[in-house]
């Protein structure tokens, strides 16, 4: 070796800090980018010449290289928004994002989202969200992730009522009265409950279930309905007609023992308005006879009236569920995370979005959960980056750079010393 390749060393260590500062400035310059992950400078030395030296061989350095540049996927800090969209992932997790023409997925941290015109949940890129959708009966489909999209436009149809439960107290000290009169309820009942049912076309029916007390621990119910909303083949000649009855059987103690699960009439609900005829109510007695006041604790069926779209909103587990104006929330998907063997081998693509590769290995695809990372809603998760390190290495590098540069015009100065020896 000679000064001539000292030059050359210099300047390997002059490219060398200046990538470093290239990765450098590009951490302070994305301090505030939502999701950002810091990168950091790994530096090797080149490959060593041999010299011959008193003691044998010896080797002597040529200079540095950048060995590779890591990027840092620890956990950064949590901002809180306002926007029900904006989403953060706690722990190892990424959003899985696909453009609009491709299907390739990518994967990012940033989860500031919104829906486009069109209903797709998209990031600021256009990227769209990926997610499992669910069936109509609000079961989570176990195909692979697809685009999450909503239906601002849409209405859902009246769902008639399938099924009601009871929860009741019956007065332990009532008088035993009957047999129960359809034509004379309220003298041959002890307590009445009224409950709205829906038909198939979103109509409301009052429906009154009349309980009367037979025994000392034993009463019946009787469920009844206006005979002017019946169609006439099943309607009574009174008023009121009969659609179910049945029998509870309480312990010593008040509890029920029977009469728990039972139904209304088969087919004895036909409306008169010309909605689907409803083959039977399943009933649900949640009810005990102690000695206090009968009373309705609380009442629940499954109809309702049709609506319209009014919101989304998404769950802190990742679900995306569309609110109507009858109240009823529907879920539409479930956000999927992927996690990665190596998440130092994921390639950049610009916008906090990442690719795999072969050194990131396959990712590991599933919903929010101990595996995958918990995803928070009004939240985004900040850069990682850290200011005050990235100002140190800035001294560093711009030292290595300036030592650089001085070897390059020390060498100089002693090859013009050795050019003068002859003259």
């Amino acid at each position: 070796m000679g000064l001539s390749s000292t030059l050359y060393t210099g300047i390997s260590g002059l490219r060398s800090n200046a990538e470093a500062m290239s990765v450098t400035g590009n951490n302070i310059s994305n301090s505030n980018t939502v999701g950002f992950k810091s990168s950091s400078t790994v530096f090797s030395d080149l490959l060593s010449a041999s010299v011959a030296s008193s003691s044998g061989s010896s080797q002597v350095g040529r200079g540095s290289q950048i060995s590779t540049i890591k990027t840092n996927f620890t956990q950064g800090s949590f901002q809180d928004t306002i926007n029900s969209t904006d989403l953060a992932v706690d722990g190892d997790g990424f959003f899985m994002v696909s453009a609009a023409t491709s299907d390739e997925i990518n994967y990012t941290r940033n989860g500031s989202f919104g829906f486009d015109k069109n209903g797709y949940l998209i990031n600021a890129e256009g990227y769209r969200v990926q997610g499992r959708g669910f069936d109509p009966y609000g079961q989570l489909i176990g195909d692979d992730p697809t685009d999450i999209r909503i239906d601002v436009n849409s209405q859902i149809p009246a769902r008639q009522t399938s099924t009601l439960t009871l929860t009741t107290n019956l007065d332990e000290g009532s008088s035993i009265v009957g047999p129960f009169d359809i034509d004379d309820p309220s003298t041959t009942s002890n307590y009445s409950t009224s409950t709205q049912l829906y038909d198939s076309l979103g109509n409301i029916h009052v429906a009154t279930t009349y309980f009367t007390k037979t025994s000392s621990q034993q009463w019946e119910w009787h469920m009844t309905v206006n005979s002017s909303e019946l169609d006439s083949s099943v309607a009574g000649s009174g008023a009121l007609t009969e659609v179910g009855s049945g029998s509870l059987t309480f312990d010593s103690v008040g509890n029920l023992l029977t009469g728990g699960s039972s139904s209304t009439t088969a087919s004895a609900l036909v409306w008169n308005n010309g909605s689907s005829v409803v083959p039977q109510i399943d009933m649900t007695f949640d009810t005990t006879q102690f000695n206090k006041k009968s009373s309705i604790i609380s009442q629940d069926q499954d109809g309702y009236p049709p609506g319209e779209f009014v919101k989304v909103s998404i769950t802190d587990n990742g679900t995306v569920t569309t609110s109507y104006s009858n109240g009823e929330d529907i879920d539409v998907a479930m956000l999927t995370l992927a996690t990665f063997a190596n998440s130092a081998g994921l390639n950049k693509e610009g916008g906090s979005i990442y690719s795999s590769t072969a050194r990131s290995g396959e990712p590991s695809i599933g919903i929010a959960g101990d595996s995958q990372g918990y995803i928070y809603t009004n939240r985004l998760e900040l850069s990682n980056v850290d200011l005050a390190q990235e100002f140190v290495n800035l001294i560093t590098i711009q030292n290595g750079y300036s030592a650089s540069s001085k070897v390059i015009t020390t060498t100089d100065e002693m090859l013009q010393e050795l050019i003068n020896l002859v003259r």
